[in-house]
């Protein structure tokens, strides 16, 4: 598994695109997403070392100049983040779940790494601002104490930059409702 992850959101399409591609040229770094989100920005996210990510960062930003919304580095990257933002996580027992509602598409992906490293949970989603005006969210899933401290641990890490709309923890969740989730 590569080491870090950069994450930059921009306010304009073409821009996006455009530092996407710089970002790909400057640095030995694998795009995991670029793409379109609400409302009207874009999202570009790559995984590598950590030199190489910082490097790619550092041109994405450039490049975007003031279309720049935010940005991350993860660095010590948890492994089921990726899967996590694909979709492709794979998911056998969901004993609870526990949702995490972010204001926006980095911070989603930020809770993400912290709930995994902090509890013994899965991700079965990371979902980044497709259709929800700019917002992203995570579900994941563990035995309920793992859940509930999981939960505690991002709204505990994240508290001071405000970046947490709400979040919920179901225990015995419906059999319907884990069927749609996965």
């Amino acid at each position: 598994m590569n080491k870090s992850l950069g994450l930059i959101e921009v306010r304009s399409i073409a821009i996006g695109i455009k530092a996407a591609d710089e970002m790909l040229k400057s640095a030995d770094v694998e795009l995991v997403m670029a793409t379109p989100i609400c409302p009207g920005k874009y999202i570009i996210i790559v995984t590598g070392n950590v030199g190489s990510v910082k490097n790619a960062v550092e041109i994405g930003i450039k490049t975007s100049d003031i279309f720049i919304v935010d940005n991350q580095i993860i660095n010590n990257i948890s492994e089921k983040v990726i899967p996590a933002l694909s979709g492709t996580s794979q998911i056998d027992d969901v004993k609870s779940i526990g949702v995490i509602e972010t204001i926006s598409a980095v911070t989603s992906v930020k809770a993400g790494d912290i709930a995994v490293k902090a509890s013994n949970v899965d991700l079965i989603e990371i979902r980044i601002a497709r259709g929800l005006g700019g917002k992203g969210f995570l579900i994941f899933s563990g035995e309920l104490s793992s859940v509930n401290s999981a939960v505690k641990a991002c709204m505990n890490e994240l508290q001071d930059e405000g970046t947490i709309i709400s979040s919920s923890v179901i225990a015995s969740p419906h059999k319907e409702l884990i069927e749609k989730i996965l």
